[in-house]
């Protein structure tokens, strides 16, 4: 593995972008944007080999993607209760699309990402709780969707409609400790991408170093519905909760932004 100084690693996502098109290290790979970038690199995933490498994070999307940055995973505190797991999924979960055909007849979903702008269809929300200094799920049975209303019988019937008691959180100082130790600075690559003979070709056209993750932002993000939090749990596994951002976001969660 080669090892890098920032000056050099600069350097050499520099001559990356002035290769031109390049071909897909990974083929049939959804992160393949990010995985040839680290093969071109020479680095394992998400692990710079510069001085300090736990203080910068490598991020590369397609271009033209709307789909969400995930920043990291992280579950609600307490997290000694499980809280996905043991509450939301057996208590407010609804039957999984394969229940009966790849899973069970009992199989349940509590996948659905959430945010602090609005209440989803099945009435949750992210409420960021100044005083209290959490970042809280929130539920209003009121705010379900029509559509959902046989599963919010169902929720009726296990827990009642009142709101969640208790209710998952983050609390800020641990939520801002893991996003300051996996975020504090990072690099990001946008590229474009065409197919030709059915191989898919990137084209790294921007790149940029984002310096001094502020928490602030973070809050003002989730807030505004920039910063989503994703849950992905069924009966049979927990596949894990996730904050993730709308790409277009990142660059303002950051007090300095730098293009190479």
């Amino acid at each position: 593995m080669k090892i890098y100084t920032k000056e050099g690693l600069i350097n050499s996502l520099r001559e990356i972008k002035n290769q031109g098109w390049i071909l897909t290290g990974r083929k049939g790979n959804d992160g393949g944007v990010g995985n040839t970038l680290e093969d071109l690199l020479g680095v394992e995933e998400n692990n710079l080999p510069i001085p300090n490498a736990a203080e910068w994070e490598l991020k590369a999307q397609r271009k033209t993607t709307t789909a969400l940055v995930t920043l990291f995973h992280m579950e609600p505190s307490p997290r000694a209760c499980k809280f996905v797991p043991a509450m939301l999924l057996p208590l407010y979960g609804w039957r999984h699309d394969e229940a009966g055909k790849l899973y069970s007849e009992n199989e349940l979903s509590f996948r659905q990402t959430i945010h602090g702008l609005s209440r989803s269809d099945r009435g949750f929300k992210v409420v960021v709780n100044r005083n209290e200094q959490k970042i809280q799920i929130s539920f209003d049975s009121k705010a379900v969707d029509q559509r959902h209303s046989e599963w919010l019988e169902k929720v009726e019937k296990r827990v009642g409609l009142e709101e969640l008691n208790p209710q998952p959180y983050w609390g800020f100082d641990d939520l801002f400790h893991k996003a300051g130790t996996k975020l504090p600075n990072c690099f990001f690559a946008e590229a474009e991408t065409k197919l030709e003979n059915g191989q898919e070709f990137f084209l790294y056209t921007n790149i940029y170093m984002l310096k001094r993750f502020d928490i602030a932002k973070f809050l003002e993000g989730i807030e505004s519905g920039n910063i989503l939090i994703d849950f992905d749990a069924r009966t049979g596994h927990n596949h894990g909760t996730k904050f993730r951002l709308r790409k277009k976001y990142l660059k303002f969660l950051y007090a300095e932004s730098i293009e190479l």
